[in-house]
Protein backbone atom coordinates (compact mmCIF):
# COMPACT_ATOMS: atom_id res chain seq x y z
CA UNK A 1 0.00 0.00 0.00
CA UNK A 2 2.61 2.09 0.96
CA UNK A 3 4.59 1.88 -2.55
CA UNK A 4 1.27 2.30 -4.58
CA UNK A 5 0.62 5.23 -2.01
CA UNK A 6 4.17 6.48 -3.42
CA UNK A 7 3.81 5.88 -7.05
CA UNK A 8 0.73 8.38 -6.87
CA UNK A 9 2.29 10.79 -5.08
CA UNK A 10 4.98 10.83 -7.80
CA UNK A 11 2.55 10.32 -11.00
CA UNK A 12 0.54 13.31 -9.32
CA UNK A 13 3.33 15.86 -8.18
CA UNK A 14 4.83 15.49 -11.95
CA UNK A 15 1.43 15.96 -13.41
CA UNK A 16 1.28 19.70 -11.46
CA UNK A 17 4.75 20.11 -12.72
CA UNK A 18 3.71 19.77 -15.75
CA UNK A 19 0.54 22.19 -15.74
CA UNK A 20 2.31 24.47 -13.63
CA UNK A 21 4.99 24.69 -17.02
CA UNK A 22 2.00 24.69 -19.74
CA UNK A 23 0.50 27.68 -17.43
CA UNK A 24 3.53 29.59 -16.83
CA UNK A 25 4.51 29.36 -20.64
CA UNK A 26 0.96 30.64 -21.85
CA UNK A 27 -0.58 32.46 -19.15
CA UNK A 28 -1.83 35.34 -21.42
CA UNK A 29 -2.76 33.27 -24.08
CA UNK A 30 -6.60 31.30 -24.84
CA UNK A 31 -6.78 28.16 -23.47
CA UNK A 32 -6.83 25.20 -26.04
CA UNK A 33 -8.78 22.29 -25.47
CA UNK A 34 -6.66 19.40 -23.97
CA UNK A 35 -6.18 16.61 -21.81
CA UNK A 36 -6.61 19.29 -18.60
CA UNK A 37 -9.97 19.78 -19.47
CA UNK A 38 -12.58 17.06 -18.17
CA UNK A 39 -16.24 16.86 -18.56
CA UNK A 40 -18.38 15.35 -16.70
CA UNK A 41 -22.31 14.93 -15.45
CA UNK A 42 -22.53 18.63 -16.59
CA UNK A 43 -19.55 19.83 -15.19
CA UNK A 44 -15.97 21.14 -16.63
CA UNK A 45 -13.48 20.61 -14.84
CA UNK A 46 -9.92 23.07 -15.93
CA UNK A 47 -7.39 21.20 -14.50
CA UNK A 48 -5.25 23.88 -15.49
CA UNK A 49 -6.77 26.68 -14.43
CA UNK A 50 -8.19 25.43 -11.74
CA UNK A 51 -11.88 25.90 -12.28
CA UNK A 52 -14.87 23.87 -12.05
CA UNK A 53 -17.74 25.40 -14.44
CA UNK A 54 -21.40 24.35 -14.03
CA UNK A 55 -23.67 23.57 -17.42
CA UNK A 56 -27.07 25.59 -17.95
CA UNK A 57 -29.82 24.50 -19.81
CA UNK A 58 -28.49 27.00 -22.75
CA UNK A 59 -25.51 24.64 -22.67
CA UNK A 60 -23.17 27.75 -21.24
CA UNK A 61 -20.95 26.69 -18.44
CA UNK A 62 -20.53 29.15 -15.39
CA UNK A 63 -17.98 29.01 -12.53
CA UNK A 64 -18.75 26.95 -9.40
CA UNK A 65 -17.15 28.37 -6.24
CA UNK A 66 -14.58 25.63 -4.89
CA UNK A 67 -11.69 26.09 -3.12
CA UNK A 68 -8.21 24.89 -4.42
CA UNK A 69 -7.92 22.31 -1.81
CA UNK A 70 -11.25 20.42 -2.83
CA UNK A 71 -10.60 20.91 -6.53
CA UNK A 72 -6.67 19.13 -5.74
CA UNK A 73 -8.90 16.00 -4.40
CA UNK A 74 -11.46 16.12 -6.74
CA UNK A 75 -8.40 15.71 -9.67
CA UNK A 76 -7.13 12.48 -7.92
CA UNK A 77 -10.77 10.54 -7.71
CA UNK A 78 -11.30 11.86 -10.85
CA UNK A 79 -7.88 9.82 -12.03
CA UNK A 80 -9.20 7.08 -9.94
CA UNK A 81 -12.44 7.02 -10.97
CA UNK A 82 -14.82 3.87 -9.69
CA UNK A 83 -11.77 3.19 -7.62
CA UNK A 84 -11.79 3.16 -3.75
CA UNK A 85 -9.45 6.32 -2.66
CA UNK A 86 -8.55 5.97 1.02
CA UNK A 87 -8.11 8.68 3.13
CA UNK A 88 -4.55 8.26 3.63
CA UNK A 89 -3.87 7.89 0.20
CA UNK A 90 -5.77 11.56 -0.86
CA UNK A 91 -3.03 12.86 2.16
CA UNK A 92 -0.18 11.39 0.77
CA UNK A 93 -0.77 12.39 -2.70
CA UNK A 94 -2.48 15.34 -2.68
CA UNK A 95 -0.87 17.13 0.53
CA UNK A 96 2.22 14.71 0.72
CA UNK A 97 4.40 15.35 3.98
CA UNK A 98 1.65 18.73 4.98
CA UNK A 99 -0.11 18.12 8.32
CA UNK A 100 -1.91 21.84 8.46
CA UNK A 101 -5.55 22.23 6.83
CA UNK A 102 -5.69 18.88 5.72
CA UNK A 103 -9.15 18.36 6.40
CA UNK A 104 -9.99 15.50 4.34
CA UNK A 105 -13.67 15.20 5.35
CA UNK A 106 -14.56 18.95 5.18
CA UNK A 107 -13.55 19.52 1.48
CA UNK A 108 -15.38 16.35 0.21
CA UNK A 109 -18.32 17.88 2.17
CA UNK A 110 -17.80 21.02 0.00
CA UNK A 111 -17.36 18.97 -3.43
CA UNK A 112 -20.96 17.17 -2.43
CA UNK A 113 -22.21 20.59 -2.09
CA UNK A 114 -21.12 22.23 -5.12
CA UNK A 115 -21.77 18.86 -7.44
CA UNK A 116 -24.91 17.35 -5.98
CA UNK A 117 -27.03 20.84 -6.17
CA UNK A 118 -29.72 19.76 -7.82
CA UNK A 119 -29.35 15.81 -8.78
CA UNK A 120 -32.09 13.67 -7.69
CA UNK A 121 -30.23 10.32 -8.30
CA UNK A 122 -27.27 10.59 -5.38
CA UNK A 123 -24.31 11.65 -4.84
CA UNK A 124 -21.53 11.65 -7.54
CA UNK A 125 -18.78 11.14 -4.55
CA UNK A 126 -19.40 7.72 -2.55
CA UNK A 127 -18.30 7.28 1.12
CA UNK A 128 -16.93 3.80 1.55
CA UNK A 129 -17.52 4.01 5.57
CA UNK A 130 -14.31 3.23 7.25
CA UNK A 131 -11.96 2.60 4.44
CA UNK A 132 -12.59 5.97 1.49
CA UNK A 133 -14.04 7.53 -1.25
CA UNK A 134 -15.05 6.72 -5.03
CA UNK A 135 -15.93 8.78 -7.65
CA UNK A 136 -18.90 7.41 -9.70
CA UNK A 137 -19.61 10.15 -12.25
CA UNK A 138 -19.11 9.16 -16.12
CA UNK A 139 -16.55 10.90 -17.35
CA UNK A 140 -15.69 12.25 -20.52
CA UNK A 141 -12.95 14.24 -22.49
CA UNK A 142 -14.00 17.12 -24.73
CA UNK A 143 -13.75 15.58 -29.05
CA UNK A 144 -11.35 17.87 -29.37
CA UNK A 145 -8.89 15.87 -27.21
CA UNK A 146 -5.98 13.92 -29.31
CA UNK A 147 -5.01 11.77 -26.42
CA UNK A 148 -7.36 10.15 -23.15
CA UNK A 149 -6.28 10.86 -19.76
CA UNK A 150 -4.40 8.00 -17.74
CA UNK A 151 -4.77 6.67 -14.49
CA UNK A 152 -1.89 6.80 -12.10
CA UNK A 153 -2.72 3.64 -10.77
CA UNK A 154 -3.39 0.86 -13.44
CA UNK A 155 -2.50 3.39 -16.99
CA UNK A 156 -6.00 2.43 -18.21
CA UNK A 157 -7.72 5.04 -20.58
CA UNK A 158 -10.51 6.92 -18.63
CA UNK A 159 -14.28 6.42 -20.19
CA UNK A 160 -14.87 8.15 -23.18
CA UNK A 161 -18.87 7.75 -23.49
CA UNK A 162 -20.92 10.18 -24.52
CA UNK A 163 -22.94 11.44 -21.69
CA UNK A 164 -26.65 11.76 -21.67
CA UNK A 165 -28.24 15.41 -20.59
CA UNK A 166 -29.03 15.26 -17.25
CA UNK A 167 -31.54 18.18 -15.86
CA UNK A 168 -29.67 20.89 -14.73
CA UNK A 169 -30.82 23.24 -11.06
CA UNK A 170 -32.06 26.96 -12.06
CA UNK A 171 -31.36 27.80 -8.26
CA UNK A 172 -28.21 30.11 -9.24
CA UNK A 173 -28.05 31.54 -5.62
CA UNK A 174 -24.17 31.64 -4.38
CA UNK A 175 -23.10 29.12 -1.72
CA UNK A 176 -23.49 29.89 2.27
CA UNK A 177 -19.65 30.97 3.20
CA UNK A 178 -18.71 31.53 -0.52
CA UNK A 179 -16.24 34.11 -0.76
CA UNK A 180 -13.17 34.92 -3.54
CA UNK A 181 -9.81 37.23 -2.17
CA UNK A 182 -9.09 39.65 -4.97
CA UNK A 183 -5.50 40.82 -5.31
CA UNK A 184 -4.43 43.49 -3.58
CA UNK A 185 -3.55 46.31 -5.19
CA UNK A 186 -0.19 47.52 -5.27
CA UNK A 187 -0.74 51.48 -3.92
CA UNK A 188 3.40 52.38 -3.31
CA UNK A 189 5.78 53.91 -6.27
CA UNK A 190 7.32 50.60 -6.51
CA UNK A 191 6.04 47.78 -9.07
CA UNK A 192 8.60 45.29 -7.30
CA UNK A 193 6.57 45.69 -4.08
CA UNK A 194 3.66 43.97 -5.89
CA UNK A 195 4.78 40.58 -4.57
CA UNK A 196 4.26 41.57 -1.04
CA UNK A 197 0.50 41.99 -1.97
CA UNK A 198 0.29 38.93 -3.77
CA UNK A 199 1.35 36.95 -0.74
CA UNK A 200 -0.96 38.35 1.37
CA UNK A 201 -3.34 37.80 -1.15
CA UNK A 202 -2.08 33.89 -1.58
CA UNK A 203 -2.34 33.65 2.65
CA UNK A 204 -5.78 34.61 3.22
CA UNK A 205 -6.97 32.44 0.81
CA UNK A 206 -5.18 29.72 1.98
CA UNK A 207 -6.30 30.50 5.58
CA UNK A 208 -10.05 30.92 4.94
CA UNK A 209 -10.08 27.84 3.01
CA UNK A 210 -9.06 26.00 5.88
CA UNK A 211 -12.70 26.98 7.30
CA UNK A 212 -15.24 24.64 7.97
CA UNK A 213 -17.88 25.08 5.06
CA UNK A 214 -16.42 27.66 4.01
CA UNK A 215 -16.30 28.21 -0.04
CA UNK A 216 -13.45 29.89 -1.44
CA UNK A 217 -12.41 30.52 -5.27
CA UNK A 218 -9.00 29.65 -6.37
CA UNK A 219 -6.13 31.79 -6.71
CA UNK A 220 -5.53 31.31 -10.47
CA UNK A 221 -9.41 32.42 -10.90
CA UNK A 222 -9.42 35.13 -8.29
CA UNK A 223 -6.03 36.56 -10.18
CA UNK A 224 -7.71 36.93 -13.54
CA UNK A 225 -8.95 39.99 -12.36
CA UNK A 226 -5.93 41.77 -11.73
CA UNK A 227 -5.88 45.60 -12.96
CA UNK A 228 -9.48 45.19 -13.58
CA UNK A 229 -12.60 47.46 -12.86
CA UNK A 230 -13.78 46.11 -9.79
CA UNK A 231 -17.70 45.68 -10.04
CA UNK A 232 -18.48 43.66 -6.97
CA UNK A 233 -21.85 42.37 -8.14
CA UNK A 234 -20.84 41.14 -11.68
CA UNK A 235 -17.98 39.13 -9.70
CA UNK A 236 -20.85 37.90 -7.70
CA UNK A 237 -22.60 36.84 -10.15
CA UNK A 238 -19.68 35.44 -12.55
CA UNK A 239 -17.72 33.59 -9.84
CA UNK A 240 -21.20 32.82 -7.79
CA UNK A 241 -19.99 33.93 -4.44
CA UNK A 242 -22.27 35.83 -1.93
CA UNK A 243 -18.50 37.69 -0.62
CA UNK A 244 -15.59 39.40 -1.83
CA UNK A 245 -12.62 40.58 0.01
CA UNK A 246 -10.54 43.46 -1.58
CA UNK A 247 -7.44 45.69 -0.47
CA UNK A 248 -4.18 47.68 -1.17
CA UNK A 249 -0.75 47.37 0.13
CA UNK A 250 1.26 51.01 0.23
CA UNK A 251 4.78 50.50 1.46
CA UNK A 252 6.82 53.61 2.78
CA UNK A 253 10.08 53.21 3.52
CA UNK A 254 10.35 50.79 6.95
CA UNK A 255 6.53 50.63 7.10
CA UNK A 256 3.60 48.85 5.14
CA UNK A 257 -0.21 49.48 5.25
CA UNK A 258 -2.60 47.40 4.68
CA UNK A 259 -6.21 47.97 4.02
CA UNK A 260 -8.96 45.19 3.59
CA UNK A 261 -12.39 45.28 2.82
CA UNK A 262 -15.33 42.95 3.34
CA UNK A 263 -18.12 43.42 0.66
CA UNK A 264 -21.62 41.48 0.02
CA UNK A 265 -21.75 40.86 -3.45
CA UNK A 266 -25.24 40.84 -3.63
CA UNK A 267 -25.88 44.07 -1.95
CA UNK A 268 -22.72 45.88 -2.78
CA UNK A 269 -22.22 46.83 0.26
CA UNK A 270 -18.96 47.13 2.77
CA UNK A 271 -19.62 45.18 6.10
CA UNK A 272 -16.33 45.00 7.25
CA UNK A 273 -13.18 47.17 7.05
CA UNK A 274 -9.86 47.39 9.27
CA UNK A 275 -6.62 48.69 8.02
CA UNK A 276 -3.08 47.21 9.69
CA UNK A 277 0.36 48.64 10.16
CA UNK A 278 3.56 47.30 10.85
CA UNK A 279 7.45 47.46 10.36
CA UNK A 280 9.20 45.78 7.86
CA UNK A 281 11.95 44.37 9.42
CA UNK A 282 10.98 41.41 9.87
CA UNK A 283 9.00 41.04 6.44
CA UNK A 284 7.59 37.37 6.78
CA UNK A 285 6.63 38.22 10.44
CA UNK A 286 4.85 40.91 9.41
CA UNK A 287 3.03 39.14 6.57
CA UNK A 288 2.03 36.31 8.64
CA UNK A 289 0.20 38.66 11.13
CA UNK A 290 -1.88 40.02 8.75
CA UNK A 291 -3.09 37.73 7.05
CA UNK A 292 -3.86 35.33 10.11
CA UNK A 293 -5.57 38.71 12.03
CA UNK A 294 -7.58 39.17 8.78
CA UNK A 295 -8.77 35.55 8.49
CA UNK A 296 -9.76 35.59 12.19
CA UNK A 297 -11.80 38.80 11.51
CA UNK A 298 -13.31 37.52 8.28
CA UNK A 299 -14.27 34.39 10.34
CA UNK A 300 -16.54 36.23 12.88
CA UNK A 301 -17.37 38.87 10.00
CA UNK A 302 -19.17 35.58 8.05
CA UNK A 303 -20.64 33.81 10.55
CA UNK A 304 -22.66 36.74 11.58
CA UNK A 305 -23.46 37.61 8.52
CA UNK A 306 -24.66 34.43 7.51
CA UNK A 307 -26.66 33.74 10.37
CA UNK A 308 -28.42 37.45 9.85
CA UNK A 309 -29.84 35.84 6.80
CA UNK A 310 -33.21 34.46 8.24
CA UNK A 311 -34.46 31.40 6.26
CA UNK A 312 -38.15 30.43 7.05
CA UNK A 313 -36.97 26.95 7.25
CA UNK A 314 -33.40 26.93 8.33
CA UNK A 315 -31.10 23.41 7.41
CA UNK A 316 -28.75 22.32 9.59
CA UNK A 317 -26.20 24.63 8.02
CA UNK A 318 -27.76 27.73 8.72
CA UNK A 319 -28.67 26.83 12.27
CA UNK A 320 -24.80 25.91 12.97
CA UNK A 321 -24.02 29.36 11.63
CA UNK A 322 -27.04 30.69 14.21
CA UNK A 323 -25.30 28.91 16.99
CA UNK A 324 -22.02 29.91 15.99
CA UNK A 325 -23.04 33.84 16.07
CA UNK A 326 -24.49 33.49 19.40
CA UNK A 327 -20.59 33.48 20.70
CA UNK A 328 -20.01 36.81 18.97
CA UNK A 329 -22.16 38.45 21.74
CA UNK A 330 -20.52 38.31 25.18
CA UNK A 331 -21.65 34.76 27.23
CA UNK A 332 -24.06 34.37 29.71
CA UNK A 333 -26.00 31.58 30.62
CA UNK A 334 -28.77 32.93 28.62
CA UNK A 335 -26.73 32.85 25.77
CA UNK A 336 -25.02 29.77 26.27
CA UNK A 337 -28.32 27.64 27.05
CA UNK A 338 -29.72 29.53 23.57
CA UNK A 339 -26.49 28.33 21.36
CA UNK A 340 -27.33 24.56 22.92
CA UNK A 341 -31.05 24.35 21.80
CA UNK A 342 -30.03 25.72 18.52
CA UNK A 343 -27.18 23.39 18.40
CA UNK A 344 -29.36 20.25 19.17
CA UNK A 345 -32.01 21.58 16.51
CA UNK A 346 -29.23 21.23 13.98
CA UNK A 347 -27.81 18.43 14.92
CA UNK A 348 -31.77 16.35 14.80
CA UNK A 349 -31.49 17.14 11.20
CA UNK A 350 -28.28 16.17 10.51
CA UNK A 351 -27.58 13.45 12.68
CA UNK A 352 -24.67 12.76 11.02
CA UNK A 353 -22.38 16.10 11.23
CA UNK A 354 -19.24 15.87 12.87
CA UNK A 355 -19.40 20.15 12.72
CA UNK A 356 -22.73 19.88 14.77
CA UNK A 357 -21.59 17.10 17.21
CA UNK A 358 -18.31 19.42 17.77
CA UNK A 359 -19.68 22.76 18.33
CA UNK A 360 -22.79 21.20 20.89
CA UNK A 361 -19.70 19.11 22.31
CA UNK A 362 -17.58 22.61 22.97
CA UNK A 363 -20.53 24.73 24.01
CA UNK A 364 -21.71 21.72 26.46
CA UNK A 365 -18.02 21.58 28.07
CA UNK A 366 -17.68 25.60 27.87
CA UNK A 367 -20.69 26.30 30.09
CA UNK A 368 -19.15 23.74 32.53
CA UNK A 369 -15.50 25.41 32.39
CA UNK A 370 -17.25 28.83 32.62
CA UNK A 371 -19.72 27.37 35.81
CA UNK A 372 -23.01 29.09 34.28
CA UNK A 373 -24.86 25.46 34.30
CA UNK A 374 -27.39 23.48 36.60
CA UNK A 375 -26.42 20.20 35.08
CA UNK A 376 -22.70 20.07 34.70
CA UNK A 377 -22.27 16.22 35.19
CA UNK A 378 -24.90 15.67 32.34
CA UNK A 379 -23.25 18.23 30.11
CA UNK A 380 -20.20 16.70 30.39
CA UNK A 381 -21.26 13.40 29.85
CA UNK A 382 -23.19 14.72 26.66
CA UNK A 383 -20.22 16.05 25.18
CA UNK A 384 -17.42 13.13 25.68
CA UNK A 385 -20.51 11.34 23.32
CA UNK A 386 -20.33 13.64 20.85
CA UNK A 387 -16.36 14.07 20.80
CA UNK A 388 -16.22 10.36 20.82
CA UNK A 389 -18.98 10.03 17.65
CA UNK A 390 -16.85 12.96 15.53
CA UNK A 391 -13.46 11.78 16.66
CA UNK A 392 -14.29 8.21 15.46
CA UNK A 393 -15.84 10.14 12.06
CA UNK A 394 -13.01 12.25 11.29
CA UNK A 395 -10.07 11.65 13.35
CA UNK A 396 -8.25 15.08 11.41
CA UNK A 397 -11.61 17.45 12.46
CA UNK A 398 -9.97 20.28 13.98
CA UNK A 399 -13.27 21.45 15.63
CA UNK A 400 -13.63 17.98 17.53
CA UNK A 401 -9.84 18.61 18.09
CA UNK A 402 -10.69 21.82 20.12
CA UNK A 403 -13.76 20.04 21.49
CA UNK A 404 -12.13 17.20 23.20
CA UNK A 405 -9.53 19.82 24.30
CA UNK A 406 -12.45 21.69 26.19
CA UNK A 407 -13.95 18.82 27.40
CA UNK A 408 -10.76 17.76 29.13
CA UNK A 409 -10.52 21.37 30.88
CA UNK A 410 -13.72 20.94 32.13
CA UNK A 411 -13.10 17.82 33.84
CA UNK A 412 -9.76 18.96 35.21
CA UNK A 413 -7.40 16.97 32.91
CA UNK A 414 -5.31 20.09 31.64
CA UNK A 415 -2.19 17.67 30.70
CA UNK A 416 -4.38 15.64 28.62
CA UNK A 417 -5.94 18.89 26.87
CA UNK A 418 -2.71 19.94 25.75
CA UNK A 419 -1.89 17.94 22.55
CA UNK A 420 -5.15 18.04 21.60
CA UNK A 421 -4.79 21.82 21.47
CA UNK A 422 -1.52 21.25 19.59
CA UNK A 423 -3.75 19.37 17.06
CA UNK A 424 -5.96 22.12 16.56
CA UNK A 425 -3.21 24.77 15.92
CA UNK A 426 -1.54 22.28 13.66
CA UNK A 427 -4.76 21.74 11.60
CA UNK A 428 -5.74 25.61 12.04
CA UNK A 429 -3.24 28.36 13.14
CA UNK A 430 -5.39 31.05 13.50
CA UNK A 431 -7.85 29.28 15.69
CA UNK A 432 -7.47 32.04 18.86
CA UNK A 433 -10.00 29.92 21.53
CA UNK A 434 -7.24 26.89 20.91
CA UNK A 435 -3.92 29.14 22.06
CA UNK A 436 -5.92 30.24 25.38
CA UNK A 437 -7.14 26.81 25.99
CA UNK A 438 -3.22 25.71 25.17
CA UNK A 439 -2.13 28.20 27.73
CA UNK A 440 -4.82 27.29 30.15
CA UNK A 441 -3.59 24.02 29.99
CA UNK A 442 -0.02 24.85 30.65
CA UNK A 443 -0.61 26.73 33.72
CA UNK A 444 -2.73 24.17 35.53
CA UNK A 445 0.27 21.55 34.64
CA UNK A 446 2.80 24.17 35.99
CA UNK A 447 4.28 26.03 33.08
CA UNK A 448 3.00 29.05 33.81
CA UNK A 449 5.70 31.24 31.95
CA UNK A 450 4.13 29.95 28.67
CA UNK A 451 0.77 30.90 29.55
CA UNK A 452 0.70 34.96 28.71
CA UNK A 453 2.60 34.71 25.57
CA UNK A 454 -0.18 32.14 24.22
CA UNK A 455 -3.15 34.26 25.59
CA UNK A 456 -1.88 37.46 24.56
CA UNK A 457 -1.60 35.68 20.78
CA UNK A 458 -5.15 34.97 21.13
CA UNK A 459 -5.56 38.64 22.00
CA UNK A 460 -3.08 39.97 19.49
CA UNK A 461 -5.20 37.72 16.43
CA UNK A 462 -8.60 38.38 17.61
CA UNK A 463 -8.30 41.93 19.64
CA UNK A 464 -12.24 42.33 19.68
CA UNK A 465 -13.06 38.82 20.15
CA UNK A 466 -16.48 38.25 22.84
CA UNK A 467 -14.20 36.01 24.87
CA UNK A 468 -11.91 38.57 25.71
CA UNK A 469 -13.20 38.93 29.00
CA UNK A 470 -11.97 35.20 29.51
CA UNK A 471 -8.86 35.45 27.71
CA UNK A 472 -7.67 38.99 29.99
CA UNK A 473 -9.09 36.44 33.25
CA UNK A 474 -6.22 33.93 32.74
CA UNK A 475 -3.57 36.02 32.43
CA UNK A 476 -4.25 37.56 35.27
CA UNK A 477 -4.22 34.39 37.05
CA UNK A 478 -0.72 33.64 35.33
CA UNK A 479 0.26 37.42 37.40
CA UNK A 480 -1.35 36.07 40.58
CA UNK A 481 0.11 33.16 41.17
CA UNK A 482 3.40 34.72 40.32
CA UNK A 483 2.51 36.81 43.67
CA UNK A 484 2.37 40.35 41.24
CA UNK A 485 -0.75 41.30 42.40
CA UNK A 486 -1.51 44.94 41.10
CA UNK A 487 -0.77 43.42 37.62
CA UNK A 488 -3.35 40.92 38.13
CA UNK A 489 -5.92 43.17 39.53
CA UNK A 490 -5.70 45.09 36.29
CA UNK A 491 -6.66 42.72 33.97
CA UNK A 492 -9.07 41.00 36.96
CA UNK A 493 -11.29 44.16 36.34
CA UNK A 494 -10.59 44.49 32.48
CA UNK A 495 -11.92 40.48 32.49
CA UNK A 496 -14.92 41.50 34.92
CA UNK A 497 -15.85 44.87 32.73
CA UNK A 498 -15.73 42.34 29.12
CA UNK A 499 -17.95 39.76 31.03
CA UNK A 500 -19.67 40.95 33.87
CA UNK A 501 -21.72 37.70 34.38
CA UNK A 502 -18.72 35.52 35.00
CA UNK A 503 -18.51 34.27 38.89
CA UNK A 504 -15.29 33.19 38.14
CA UNK A 505 -13.64 36.31 37.69
CA UNK A 506 -15.24 38.52 40.40
CA UNK A 507 -13.76 35.67 42.85
CA UNK A 508 -10.61 36.29 41.69
CA UNK A 509 -10.93 40.06 41.77
CA UNK A 510 -12.26 39.46 45.08
CA UNK A 511 -9.29 37.50 46.05
CA UNK A 512 -6.88 40.02 44.55
CA UNK A 513 -8.46 43.08 46.02
CA UNK A 514 -8.06 41.16 49.96
CA UNK A 515 -4.36 40.69 49.34
CA UNK A 516 -4.20 44.54 48.79
CA UNK A 517 -5.76 45.09 52.14
CA UNK A 518 -9.11 46.66 50.40
CA UNK A 519 -11.59 44.25 52.39
CA UNK A 520 -14.23 46.41 51.01
CA UNK A 521 -14.06 45.60 47.38
CA UNK A 522 -13.26 42.49 48.26
CA UNK A 523 -16.15 40.99 50.09
CA UNK A 524 -18.30 42.97 46.87
CA UNK A 525 -16.70 41.17 44.73
CA UNK A 526 -17.37 37.60 46.82
CA UNK A 527 -20.85 38.27 47.85
CA UNK A 528 -21.30 38.94 43.48
CA UNK A 529 -19.56 35.83 42.45
CA UNK A 530 -21.86 33.73 44.99
CA UNK A 531 -24.75 35.55 43.34
CA UNK A 532 -23.93 35.04 39.97
CA UNK A 533 -22.68 31.24 40.42
CA UNK A 534 -25.27 28.70 40.06
CA UNK A 535 -23.62 26.18 42.61
CA UNK A 536 -22.56 26.84 46.01
CA UNK A 537 -18.58 26.35 45.42
CA UNK A 538 -18.36 30.02 46.98
CA UNK A 539 -20.08 28.68 49.96
CA UNK A 540 -16.54 27.83 51.92
CA UNK A 541 -13.01 27.21 50.85
CA UNK A 542 -13.33 23.06 51.41
CA UNK A 543 -16.14 23.31 48.70
CA UNK A 544 -14.26 25.57 45.89
CA UNK A 545 -11.26 23.08 46.63
CA UNK A 546 -13.12 20.05 45.15
CA UNK A 547 -13.78 22.07 41.32
CA UNK A 548 -10.53 23.33 41.15
CA UNK A 549 -7.30 20.77 39.63
CA UNK A 550 -3.74 20.90 38.95
CA UNK A 551 -0.38 20.03 38.88
CA UNK A 552 1.29 20.34 42.80
CA UNK A 553 2.88 23.82 41.72
CA UNK A 554 -0.13 24.74 40.55
CA UNK A 555 -2.05 23.57 43.69
CA UNK A 556 0.57 25.23 45.93
CA UNK A 557 0.51 28.76 44.30
CA UNK A 558 -3.53 28.61 44.36
CA UNK A 559 -3.20 28.06 47.76
CA UNK A 560 -0.81 31.19 48.76
CA UNK A 561 -2.57 33.25 46.69
CA UNK A 562 -6.09 32.84 45.51
CA UNK A 563 -7.21 30.71 48.40
CA UNK A 564 -5.09 33.16 50.98
CA UNK A 565 -7.10 35.77 49.28
CA UNK A 566 -10.43 34.68 49.58
CA UNK A 567 -9.72 33.65 53.07
CA UNK A 568 -8.91 37.36 53.81
CA UNK A 569 -12.09 38.40 51.73
CA UNK A 570 -14.40 36.39 54.61
CA UNK A 571 -14.52 33.13 52.87
CA UNK A 572 -14.59 30.41 55.45
CA UNK A 573 -13.14 27.37 55.51
CA UNK A 574 -15.73 24.89 55.86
Amino acid sequence: MQKIAKINQIRYLSAAIERLVRRTGSENMEEPAGTEVVRFSGFRFDRRRGVLSRQNEDGEFFPVPVGSRALDILGLLIDRHGELVSRDEILNTVWPGVVEGANVTVQISALRRALDEGRSNGTLIQTIPGRGYRFVGAVAQPISEAQPRISPVDERPLATTPLPPEPISRSSRAPRLSIVVLPFVNLGTDTDQQYFGDAITDDITTDLSRLADMVVISRNTAFTYRNKPIDTKQIGRELSVRYVLEGSVRRSGNQVRVNAQLVDAETDTHLWAERFEGDTADLFALQDEITARIAVALNLELIGAEAARRSEHPDALDLLLRARATAIRPATPEIRAERIAILERALAIDPGSIEAQSWLANALGGRVAANMTETPEADLARAEELVARALAASPRCAAAHNARGQLLRAQGRFAEAIPEYETVLALDRNWVNAYFGLGQSKLHTGAIEETIPLVERAIRLSPRDPELGVWFNEIGVAHLLQSNTEGSITWFQRARNAIPAHSKFRSYLAAAYALRGDGERAAAELAEARRLSPDDRYSSLARLRTVYYGSPKHNALREATYFAGLRKAGMPEE
